[in-house]
């Protein structure tokens, strides 16, 4: 079983090393902090391994609590990259003369969507001295625990939480730290399972030599201590057994393990349908107006802002075999390059399970310049669900080597969410989206209206474990398939382009009907 883990950490700043970035000059030390400054809250935290299940194993909650903290302006980093064929390529915006400017980072400091790679090394040595682990750790400036560290620092953080690099076809990326805010350094080793046996620890937390040479940090300068005390405590006969283990899976991987994002998974998500987390409903910005409104066709709404909708190639692809029946299952994103968000609301048909779709429209200061009928929305009762899906969002089809239907797939309609960050890049992106999971969006079934929103530069994962998503294949002849990812499919939606909803994700079914294999080839390099 998986060691997962936190630390409970106490006390104050201890250290505060200053970092000079390259391009942003030396600040003024009698007025201006250091554009970044690497900080360690204590040099004494305690580190708790909970055994949760009979079989002994256990849950290491471990934060070495070193941060990353932005000076008098914000850290920003934006990663992108032209297409799936060209490398990401990052820039760092720093200012200099009150004016901003893009200076390119080094080959090698980001390769991923995961923020700036292999950031720190960390080392850990027990009491008598002999070292027990040593790795290295990408750091990753959205942190989802950001907080000002001083009083003068602005009171809202702009950016987005966490680095996605769950879906493998993102486009671009923004991550920051906001003047005066902290970011979290990992204290985990990467993938990997790790756990300490109780006792007194020394661990000492490096900034690796590429950013102490860019930066300008000295070589003795970019290193902390810290002594860790590991204990055990024995969840075995508490109620809360399995919520301590899922906080630390949540831990484990960065993710919020706010009481609210403790229920969601990527994709569809759990939860849905307990009126307790419909965060978002209760928000004025995701209250659909109390009636419907008078439909209007879309030509008579001036022109403006619009959604873009962009269907990504099927990921994730696998093959499951459920009895004698063989399945291709498989994840899809659809996600909005355009200028406007795209809201619809649904209203329902007294008595029915069915709502009347509308999507509304803005002009470029966000006012509400009109809306046009936009299909249907249904309930859909099913387990995993449990919500009003929009049904004229994406179609997914199994097409034969000639692009003929082959197979239709039975996820038909969908609940519209900010599940991925595919390109933060793009003008007005959204890169703090409220209605992140179905848990937040979507509705009840006591519902008489429901507003579901995709924002400028997100996207909405359907991931392939969610019912109705996959092409059973029990009685296909081997040979190559395309896996089609269309959005908008009735063209009931009104969109900058409809040329580029349609996605082909290439696929090759082989073996013999009881033991099938698929070979899923890459595009333009990217595996997933």
């Amino acid at each position: 079983m998986t060691r997962r883990t936190r630390v409970l950490v106490a006390g104050a700043v201890a250290t505060a090393v200053g970092l000079t970035a390259a391009g942003m000059g030396v600040a003024n030390a009698a007025t201006d902090p250091p554009p970044l400054a690497f900080t360690l809250a204590t040099p004494n935290v305690v580190a708790e391994r909970y055994i949760w299940d009979d079989d002994g194993q256990a849950y290491l909650y471990f934060d070495l609590g070193v941060n990353v903290i932005a000076g008098k302006d914000p850290f920003e980093i934006r990663a992108t990259r032209k297409s799936y064929a060209d490398p990401i390529v990052a820039n760092q915006v720093v200012v200099k003369n009150g004016k901003k400017k893009n200076v390119q980072l080094p080959a090698g400091m980001v390769t991923g969507w995961g923020g700036l790679k292999d950031f720190t090394t960390v080392t850990i040595k027990d009491a008598a001295g002999a070292q027990v682990a040593n790795y290295t750790t990408d750091f990753c400036p959205n942190s989802y625990n950001s907080a000002r560290t001083r009083r003068d620092a602005p009171a809202e953080n702009p950016y987005p939480q966490g680095c996605s690099d769950y879906n493998p076809f993102n486009l671009g990326a923004v991550w920051g730290i906001q003047a005066g805010w902290n970011a979290a350094t990992d204290s985990m080793p990467k993938g990997e399972d790790f756990d300490l046996a109780d006792g007194s620890y020394t661990a000492t937390v490096s900034l690796n030599k590429q950013y102490q040479d860019y930066f300008k940090i000295a070589a003795d300068s970019g290193t902390l201590k810290i002594n860790v005390k590991v204990e055990t405590i024995d969840e075995r006969e508490t109620a809360d057994g399995e919520a301590v283990v899922a906080k630390s899976k949540a831990a484990r991987v960065g993710q919020d393990t706010s009481p609210e994002a403790a229920v969601a998974e990527h994709g569809e998500h759990a939860g849905q349908g307990d009126p307790s987390l419909q965060i978002s409903a209760y928000k004025p910005n995701f209250r659909p107006p109390a009636k419907k409104p008078k439909a209007v066709k879309a030509s008579s709404i001036a022109k403006g802002p619009r959604p873009d909708l962009k269907s990504l190639p099927a990921w994730g692809i696998s093959l499951n075999q459920e009895g004698d029946k063989s399945y291709v299952a498989f994840g899809a994103t659809v996600w909005n390059a355009g200028t406007s968000p795209l809201l619809v609301d649904g209203f329902r048909q007294t008595g029915t399970d069915l709502m009347d779709a509308y999507q509304y429209f803005f002009d470029a200061n966000g006012k509400e310049t009109g809306s046009v009928a936009a299909g249907t929305m249904e309930w859909d009762a099913r387990e995993g669900h449990r919500h009003w899906h929009f049904t004229d969002f994406a179609q997914y089809n199994l097409l034969a080597a000639d692009q003929k239907l082959a197979v239709r797939s039975g996820k038909e309609a969908f609940c519209l969410a900010n599940t991925d960050a595919v390109d933060y890049t793009i003008p007005n992106a959204k890169w703090r989206p409220e209605n992140t999971d179905l848990s937040s969006s979507c509705g009840q079934n006591t519902a008489v209206a429901v507003r579901e929103v995709l924002d400028i530069g997100n996207g909405d994962t359907y991931t392939q474990d969610r019912p109705g998503q996959s092409f059973e294949v029990t009685d296909l002849p081997n040979g190559t398939y395309y896996i089609e990812t269309k959005a908008n499919p009735s063209n009931k939606l009104t969109e900058l382009s409809t040329t580029n909803n349609t996605s082909l994700r290439k696929i090759i079914l082989g073996g013999t009907p009881t033991a099938r294999t698929l070979e899923v080839p890459p595009v333009n390099g990217i595996e997933g």
